[in-house]
């Protein structure tokens, strides 16, 4: 595989299938995981964060659901690959920074993605589409295993698994939900919802995690806190607010429809006939019209479009993306250009 290839794949969490994929775009569980006796990324020279590597790669091979997999070195890719990867969810932002002595192994159905010496020198994520945190807990829990026999990871009885960050210590496990909020946001009900996750000790963020702001209505929402809680606990507790969260979105969608049944119709209709028409769009603009339709397709106000088209169009309309399916290096404005012409032609089809 290349990643060339990707460009014709659709991701799994993309696929707008699963438990309430109306609103639940997608589910993750990541772990975090460092190899004993070797120092944290940060702290290690390259000497040590090369053996690392190579290590962590040779394991990589033993396991048998990664035998569809290909791992990347960073420093082998250009600067719109690693770009890529990171629109495409498969890495963060953080990783694709100085990339010497890192990797990332990727199978081929986009499920799972491994980054080695990012923060930690493990940090394995599956990625599931719907609301499927336990699917994904499931897939990942046995490639861990299969992981164990091959690295001796650092672990404490009374600690469990030692992590660059104090936060993940514990289970090393990070569960998060990407949820689709119009209808929070519309009525200015967000600002509440958030300030309850944050005091239930969870943290909300935006399309691309961490350090970045919520867009086009989305939001990441996961644990704060490992350490304490087994696996299914953190699963349980995660499942528990998100419930609550869509239940209100359910509600205040059912109430617009109710009260505001036109001003919602136009607004959906108005989105869809922009990306539908115009000739020059930013990703921004294109990412808030979308959410639209996507609400409108999720309400059956727009019926030739389905959602997961509507959930490729977020991802391939991203700067990386319209360059690789371009090839070729391209300007804010041609960039914007390009986009338009990809998004009429991907709705009239």
């Amino acid at each position: 595989m290349n990643l060339n290839d990707l460009i014709r794949h659709t991701s799994e969490w993309l696929k707008g299938t699963g438990p309430n994929s109306d609103i639940v775009v997608s589910s993750r569980i990541r772990l975090a995981r460092n190899l004993d006796k070797f120092p944290f990324p940060h702290w290690a020279n390259k000497k040590q964060a090369e053996k690392v590597l190579t290590t962590i790669e040779e394991a990589a091979t033993k396991v048998d659901y990664l035998k569809n997999s290909t791992t990347f070195r960073l420093a082998d890719l250009d600067g719109i690959d690693k770009q890529f990867l990171v629109e495409r969810h498969l890495m963060s932002y953080e990783h694709a920074q100085k990339t010497d002595q890192k990797a990332v192994v990727i199978d081929g159905e986009e499920i799972l993605s491994i980054m080695i010496n990012e923060e930690d020198h493990i940090r394995m994520q599956v990625m599931q589409s719907g609301f499927n945190l336990f699917e994904a807990w499931n897939i990942i829990n046995q490639i861990d295993d299969c992981l164990v026999k091959e690295l001796h990871f650092a672990f404490l009885p009374d600690w469990g698994y030692l992590t660059a960050c104090p936060t993940n210590t514990g289970t090393g496990m990070r569960g998060s939900v990407m949820l689709h909020l119009p209808a929070l946001v519309m009525t200015r009900q967000i600002n509440r919802v958030l300030a309850a996750i944050s005091k239930l000790s969870f943290t909300a963020r935006g399309l691309y995690g961490e350090g970045t702001q919520a867009t086009g209505n989305f939001f990441q929402v996961s644990n704060q806190v490992s350490l304490g809680h087994s696996e299914n606990e953190i699963i349980e507790n995660i499942n528990g607010l998100i419930r609550q969260i869509i239940e209100q979105e359910n509600q205040t969608r059912e109430a617009m429809l109710s009260r505001n049944r036109a001003m919602l119709e136009d607004r959906v209709n108005r989105s869809l006939g922009i990306l539908k028409n115009a000739h020059i769009i930013s990703s921004q603009e294109t990412i808030e019209l979308l959410s639209m339709v996507r609400l409108g397709c999720d309400l059956g106000m727009v019926k030739d479009i389905d959602r997961r088209r509507i959930n490729e169009l977020f991802i391939i309309i991203q700067p990386a993306h319209l360059q690789k399916i371009e090839n070729k290096k391209l300007s804010f404005q041609e960039r914007d250009v390009q986009r338009a012409e990809l998004i009429r032609e991907r709705l009239k089809n």
